[in-house]
């Protein structure tokens, strides 16, 4: 219908003002079922299932308990929305037939009553006396009650919307004895995240559920009892107020805070409520917070944290900016791993907050941290280009100065590719291009290893730059690039002058072995038009380019290597392992096919140990690329390793000429049966 009415032209409101009037016409109880239904599916929180939402419209009002014979089936359900609504075959999720449904039925006044109904029925179940009976201790997958996860969860957000005088009693009713209800536990667990460890030292009140919803008028009726403590913490010291802080709810706060018995300096681990402000950038908060003499402004949390940091860090600038005109706010005041509010605002690129805090004498603006990462280093190895261009621009900065580990900030830059930062280091006098880390990386060696060209053809255009430097393990830019197959890369480093293409590491690995070892076929081309290339050079354990391309299965690789006359295609490694017997014992059929066209001569030459392929395989894998093997003249089949064990150990050869790879061994009759 929605296809046609939508080609034609037609007003679709005007279609769905005919369908909900024929709903509400219906006979019977059908019309209510018909309109709650649709209250159901464009209202709720989150997609319902088709269970959840026949126990949903279930909720009698002023009932005490649940009534089975209230549950309508699905069909009866589905039908009352005469095709307006359908559920998902996968997921069984009621959903609307169009969009244009759901934009329909979201305007004012079309469905007016909705978050009304929808809070009073998850009341109504919550107070249901086989709800209330539930234990609270632990929670259980409860399948015969599908509404008890949503009405826990959402009916503080339809009663915010909609409260009635009717909805509040069955919320106070709720509440009186919440801690002990298992909604409590559900709701408190969804705030955390994560499956808690419930134990019978459970505390998470009414007034706490009141204060995470910000529903204002129960917050209010709540805190006149006589026996409310508003300061009482949950089982993590989570008050009420930190709760309505963390949520944004700005009434509730008011209403707390305007109590003489409210501590609003109380912690939970360690963060007041003003930290969680501060965090959150509620700066209605830190405003009504910061104020009073019973806030301490600079208190840090336990990992020594404070307000401000948590703002910095964040990026909150006008909460920074309140902070900062506190007296009593040290702005340089680092945390447990040394990092202080300009730091954690360098770290994640906030330049309005390093403006701020730059602009202050009592900040150190080259602070490093308990790892000697300072904020400039934090900004260039994240790439933060303003960032930098304002720690740069203060004289008190090293712009060379390296962490622990030897890392300066052109070093960080250049190896995650942030080339603006780059340019901005490089223009420097005091920045040192090729300076190396502890481990011998140069700045260079970190953009060629990460394929960053643009950085390469900055550091390659310095005069100071050594394009050939290795680190402590003899690896070369060009060995990085070729190792990870950055072409690019290895073209502008192969168009200098100094650098070696052939240059080992200290296992003896060339650019060249690395690349065909991960199969890099351009590269490999690029390296083999040298000259100056061996294209046959073992490492320390006389594993050549054509060894490792033929145990990777790199056809294209090996296809390159094979063309050239000073290969040899035999060659076999300190344990007397060839090239074909790496081919063999990884099953790279094709690569084993090339190499016996171009002349490896023993397919079955043994290693130290065991023939090929490997000894111990149980199944038949290799079998396409054993065969074509069985053929030749010079594989001897019994041919024993160094311990007498002859290949029918391993492949059945007595019957047939023919090298079959051993069939995996079979479980017995009853062994099968039991699996």
């Amino acid at each position: 219908m929605l296809r046609r009415v939508s080609t034609t032209g037609v007003d679709l409101d005007n279609v769905y003002d005919q369908t909900l009037q024929r709903i509400k016409e219906q006979k019977g109880d059908r019309s209510r079922l018909g309109i709650e239904v649709l209250m159901w599916v464009s209202h709720a929180e989150r997609p319902l299932r088709i269970d959840e939402l026949c126990h949903a419209l279930a909720a009698e009002m002023g009932a005490t308990d649940s009534d089975p014979e209230n549950i309508r089936p699905r069909d009866t359900v589905l039908g009352s929305c005469l095709g307006l609504v359908v559920v998902d075959s996968e997921t069984s999720i009621v959903r609307l037939i169009h969009y244009t449904v759901q934009e329909y039925l979201s305007r004012p006044g079309v469905l007016p009553d909705a978050h009304r109904t929808l809070s009073q029925a998850c009341l109504t179940f919550l107070n249901y006396g086989q709800v209330k009976r539930l234990p609270a201790d632990n929670v259980s997958n409860f399948r015969d009650m599908p509404f008890l996860e949503y009405s826990s969860l959402h009916w503080g957000r339809h009663a915010k919307i909609a409260l009635s005088d009717h909805t509040k009693l069955l919320a106070l009713d709720l509440l009186s004895r919440y801690d002990s209800h298992i909604s409590s536990i559900l709701l408190f667990d969804n705030i955390q995240g994560y499956g808690s460890p419930w134990t019978t030292h459970h505390v998470f009140t009414g007034l706490h559920c009141a204060s995470y919803f910000g529903i204002d008028e129960i917050v209010a009726a709540l805190i006149e009892a006589e026996d409310c403590d508003i300061n009482q913490g949950d089982c993590r010291g989570v008050t009420p107020l930190m709760l309505a802080t963390q949520q944004g709810n700005q009434g509730v706060v008011k209403l707390l805070l305007a109590r003489d018995d409210i501590n609003p300096n109380k912690p939970d681990n360690g963060r007041t409520p003003l930290w969680w402000a501060s965090h959150q950038g509620h700066e209605w908060a830190v405003r009504l917070l910061l104020p009073r003499d019973d806030v301490n402004p600079d208190k840090p949390d336990n990992y020594d944290q404070t307000p401000l940091w948590a703002a910095s860090r964040n990026g909150h600038e006008g909460v920074v900016r309140l902070l900062l005109a506190r007296d009593n706010v040290n702005p340089d005041k680092p945390d447990d791993h040394g990092q202080t509010p300009l730091w954690g605002a360098s770290r994640w690129g906030h330049e309005g907050v390093v403006r701020l805090l730059l602009a202050r004498d009592d900040v150190n603006p080259d602070k490093p941290d308990n790892y000697g990462q300072t904020p400039l280093w934090a900004a260039s190895r994240n790439g933060y280009k303003g960032v930098v261009r304002l720690l740069l621009g203060r004289d008190n900065v090293n712009p060379d100065k390296p962490d622990n580990c030897g890392e300066t900030p052109l070093r960080q830059a250049s190896r995650w590719g942030h080339e603006g930062v780059v340019r901005l280091l490089l223009a420097r006098d005091n920045v040192n291009p090729d300076k190396p880390d502890n481990n011998g990386r140069t700045p260079l060696l970190g953009a060629s290893a990460g394929g960053y060209e643009g950085v390469v053809k900055l550091l390659l255009a310095r005069g100071d730059v050594n394009p050939d430097k290795p680190d402590n393990d003899g690896q070369t830019p060009l060995w990085g690039a070729s190792t990870w197959g950055y072409e690019g890369v290895v073209k502008l480093l192969l168009a200098r002058d100094g650098v070696n293409p052939d240059k080992p590491d200290i296992i003896s690995r060339t650019p060249l072995l690395s690349a065909s070892m991960h199969g890099h076929e351009g590269v490999v081309r690029l390296l083999l038009a040298r000259d100056n290339v061996n294209p046959d050079a073992p490492d320390k354990y006389d594993e050549t380019p054509l060894w490792w391309a033929s145990g990777s299965g790199h056809e294209g690789v090996v296809k390159l290597l094979l063309a050239r006359d000073d290969v040899n295609p035999d060659k076999p490694n300190k344990y007397g392992e060839t090239p074909l017997w790496w081919a063999f014992s990884n099953g790279h059929e094709e690569v084993a096919r090339l190499l016996l066209s171009r002349g490896a001569t023993n397919p079955y030459k043994l290693d130290n140990n065991s023939p090929i392929p490997p000894q111990g395989a149980h199944s038949n894998w290799h079998e396409p690329v054993v065969r074509p093997a069985a053929a030749r003249g010079d594989v001897t089949p019994d041919q024993p390793d160094n311990r007498v064990q002859t290949s029918p150990r391993i492949y059945s050869l007595r019957k047939r000429r023919q090298v079959i790879a051993e069939p995996a061994p079979q479980p017995s009759r009853k062994r099968r049966r039991k699996n």
